[in-house]
């Protein structure tokens, strides 16, 4: 099965921004009217593409490598020794790799199961009743940073039931973390890692924001923000060993530039499906809605590029999930936990199908293509 079949059904009317390994290094790619445009001329990078050219701007047409569905990108799972001529990489390079936390009220009741089960599945169970009874529909409705927020931060207090995540939730700031490091994210295709000691993780199926180095939103991606609950709930200041692993980000197949078919209200809307596919045969699906989060995607990228933080390279910026997968998998009350070998589909009509397949870290392709190397492979095919 081709790329294109991942990608969405007005493909071939949209433009996208991404990166192909044709057997040189990594190259900036557009793709409109179908066709592949190498564009590594006018932009040795998709992150100087984007600066180069301002929203609305017509950037020039590249070297055309001919229709898309003509080109031999193949999964890790049907090319396992990389013998295909040409590689679909993850659609960002020098951008930063950020992410929002605890946007969604469902994620936020998963968050404080964590912290307070203390990264034990067994008793999560248990906890997600006692906070859904108590403070589940409060939540949802409450205004990040608004009079009401307050009035619900004192009432949980004197309950005894705050928490750091309905801080971040509900209150004036949001969460916003460095996911990995630049040029770490996988793209389509290819493994996402969980770390060999993680007894209780999961993905999280997410729309991802590309920003450009001003500070404009430039489109949308989708992306699969890999975590493992048990060492996040054991303490937030694991965050970085919960998020940040070999292979533990993936983002793709492409970035949807904003246009006459596609803007950011697109995204505002989206739809975002999950589907993991076990080799036991377990099934899990699952759907996140946009429209349910708790900040607008404008203000989680305003919150985090501002006089406080620039990004000369451009980021990107994962908007969080509201999908916390708490079906058991094997014993009652144990909850989800990935499987080696699990299928993770990430989908939404008008960003296509990211899809992985899950390993561990340990065993995933180490990461050894970083900046430096970027630099030396693009200045060495003379692009620089």
């Amino acid at each position: 099965m081709g790329v294109t079949q991942y990608l969405p059904g007005d493909w071939r009317e949209a433009t996208l921004l991404g990166r192909i390994d044709f057997g040189q290094g990594p190259t900036p790619v557009l793709i409109r009217g179908g066709h592949v445009e190498d564009v590594s001329k006018i932009a040795p990078t998709v992150a100087d593409l984007m600066n180069a050219y301002a929203p609305g701007d017509a950037i020039p047409r590249g070297l055309d490598k001919g229709p898309l569905e003509k080109l031999d990108l193949r999964p890790v799972w049907d090319d396992p020794q990389g013998n295909a001529p040409a590689k679909l990489l993850a659609p960002v390079d020098l951008q930063c790799l950020k992410a929002a936390g605890v946007t969604f009220a469902v994620s936020t009741l998963e968050r404080v199961i964590e912290e307070r089960a203390r990264g034990d599945a067994a008793k999560a169970l248990e906890i997600r009743q006692q906070l859904s009874d108590r403070m589940g529909g409060d939540l949802k409705s409450v205004e990040p940073g608004s009079e009401g927020a307050a009035r619900l931060k004192e009432a949980l207090v004197a309950d005894g039931l705050w928490s750091q995540y309905l801080e971040v939730a509900i209150g004036p700031d949001a969460e916003i973390f460095t996911k990995g490091p630049t040029l770490s994210s996988m793209g389509w295709g290819d493994q996402v890692g969980i770390r060999k000691d993680s007894h209780w993780n999961n993905p999280e199926p997410e729309v991802v924001l590309l920003v450009d180095g001003s500070g404009e939103i430039r489109g949308a991606s989708l992306g699969n923000d890999v975590n493992l609950r048990d060492f996040e709930g054991r303490s937030a200041l694991l965050l970085s060993k919960a998020k940040d692993n070999n292979a533990s980000c993936a983002i793709g197949p492409f970035f949807r530039l904003f246009d006459a078919s596609f803007s950011l209200d697109d995204v505002r809307s989206a739809e975002v499906e999950l589907k993991i596919t076990g080799r036991d045969d377990f099934v899990l699906d699952g759907k996140s809605n946009m429209s349910l989060i708790s900040r607008d995607p404008a203000v989680l990228a305003g919150q985090a590029y501002g006089k406080q933080h620039q990004y000369p390279d451009g980021f990107v910026l994962f908007l969080g999930t509201m999908f916390a997968p708490i079906q058991d998998r094997d014993a009652p009350g144990q909850g989800f936990t990935h499987k080696i070998g699990d299928r993770v589909r990430v989908s939404t009509p008008k960003l296509g199908v990211l899809e992985n397949e899950v390993t561990t870290c340990d065993q995933a392709k180490p990461w050894t293509f970083g900046i430096s190397a970027l630099i030396r492979n693009l200045a060495g095919r003379g692009l620089l």
